[in-house]
């Protein structure tokens, strides 16, 4: 065995590397492979039933090619979920390099900016369900917002958009997921050697000819990396487009949950698998475009 595969201990790195295998395999590994074999399986109203058949598969895409060119419910749900990637992953995105940028380059001592920095994951003390149900009684009929805006002369009558609908999901994805951007980026700007930024500004650039030049394309695997993070968790969340959607707007993972709440377990599988499935394909896209692990 090669010297360079062992550690100062004399320990191979693939025998380093096999407790965390093992907890991978179990809890990630493992369960997906039961999620998809049970996604084969055939089902009625009160049992599962082993088996190999693809009902739970073609039950969810029933219709997509009859009703052309009108979409069928699951495409309809998914381009639902996909509309609320985008939207998010381009707030959370400015947000988050806005803020980076700010810590990293505008705090000059490193204690300050950790300071900062630690300020962002306050939020991360208190549930994701309390901050949600915190916005309603900001957003709603008679909440807060629409006291000051009528207080203000504003308008007439209460708002009725801020609350249930498209705009409140948005606002509390943003709220709730901008810091798996800001923490990525803030990282990569980190890494980046001050004496590049020293030579741009030598050299006569500008300060948006150093943003677009140097400082965006060394930061591209925290972009990447924090869009990962936030496209991943918005395709499957349920909780978010439930409470602050009031049960009106279909996702995907409320799709899921609406299976399990029936205990159609085959069904729900198969639109999990479905889901990784359309997850992947984001992810892949976002390291065709920035290649992760050369980055890095």
């Amino acid at each position: 065995m090669s010297s360079r595969n062992l550690d100062r201990f004399g320990v191979p790195g693939w025998l380093q590397a096999l407790p965390f295998g093992l907890v991978f395999a179990a809890f990630f590994i493992v369960p997906l492979i039961l999620v998809v074999i049970v996604s084969f399986w055939d089902y009625n109203d009160y049992q599962m039933m082993p088996a190999f058949i693809t009902r739970s598969y073609t039950e969810s895409f029933e219709g997509c090619l009859t009703r052309l060119p009108d979409l069928c419910t699951l495409f309809k749900t998914y381009l639902s979920t996909a509309k609320f990637c985008l939207i998010v992953w381009a707030l959370t995105l400015v947000i988050g390099f806005t803020v980076a940028y700010f810590l990293a380059f505008h705090i000059r001592t490193q204690t300050t900016q950790m300071v900062l920095f630690l300020v962002c994951t306050i939020p991360f003390w208190t549930s994701n369900v309390i901050r949600m149900v915190s916005w309603i009684p900001l957003l709603g009929r008679n909440g807060l917002v629409n006291q000051m805006l009528i207080g203000g002369h504003v308008v007439e009558r209460p708002v009725e958009w801020l609350l249930y609908s498209q705009f409140s999901v948005a606002l509390a994805f943003v709220h709730l997921f901008s810091f798996f951007m800001v923490a990525p980026i803030f990282n990569s700007m980190m890494r980046i050697d001050r004496r590049l930024i020293e030579a741009a500004y030598d050299g006569g650039a500008s300060g948006w000819q150093m943003l677009t030049n140097v400082i965006i394309p060394l930061s591209k695997p925290g972009i990447a990396i924090g869009s990962i993070f936030v496209v991943t968790i918005v395709m499957g969340d349920f909780i978010t487009f439930g409470v602050m959607g009031g049960q009106q707007i279909a996702s995907a993972g409320k799709a899921i949950e609406a299976r399990l709440n029936a205990l159609q377990f085959p069904p729900a599988a198969a639109n999990a698998v479905i889901l990784l499935g359309a997850t992947m394909l984001i992810i892949t896209v976002l390291n065709r475009i920035v290649d992760i692990r050369k980055e890095l």
